[in-house]
């Protein structure tokens, strides 16, 4: 049976989790709002520099070969950009995940513990239905220990994926370049 104190003190862990998964959250939103400032202002400046490249190009040539070379630094940038937006979310989903499962695993010991407390306390001739609670609490905990593996190695996956395609990019962005720099 919970007490009060019992009660009030895993109501009092709630709440402090949900601030602190709340801050979390902020922090966040605010590396977020600081990447896109740096991102505007550096765009703002190469605009600003790439409009005075081309007001003094003097034929359509120059104007091919200065666009030829934007291209990989925009794609570098692009992927450098993309980079930090998923270290942000990946940085807040990790925080995210730690707070639940540190909830999980002592929710999980609550229950372990309610189930040792009624089966130390049931009545003679329910030795079956004990049993079956038993088995149905570790099924349980084994099917999340079994969902928290698929989803790391999913986000896993997606992590060398994302960063694949970056690099892909790139690469493909200074080849592309390299080409339209050749045929001038």
């Amino acid at each position: 049976m919970l007490t009060a104190e019992q009660v009030l003190a895993s109501h009092k862990a709630t709440v402090e989790t949900l601030f602190g998964l709340t801050t979390k959250a902020f922090e966040g939103v605010e590396k977020l709002v600081e990447l896109n400032l740096t991102a505007s202002k550096a765009a703002l400046s190469e605009v600003a520099t790439h409009s005075q490249a081309v007001l003094s190009v003097k034929d359509a040539q120059e104007l091919l070969a200065l666009q030829a070379g934007l291209l990989q630094p925009l794609a570098e940038k692009t992927a450098a950009y993309s980079r930090h937006l998923y270290d942000i979310a990946q940085g807040t989903s990790t925080e995210f995940g730690k707070a639940i499962e540190g909830q999980t695993a002592e929710a999980q010991k609550k229950i372990a513990g309610l189930v040792e407390s009624a089966t130390k306390n049931a009545p003679a001739g329910t030795e079956s239905a004990v049993a079956v609670l038993k088995s149905t609490v570790t099924a349980a905990n084994n099917a999340f220990e079994s969902v928290q593996k698929a989803v790391k190695q999913a986000s896993d996956a997606a992590e060398a994926n994302f960063k694949a395609v970056a690099a892909s990019a790139v690469t493909a962005a200074g080849n592309t370049a390299a080409a339209a720099t050749k045929k001038r």
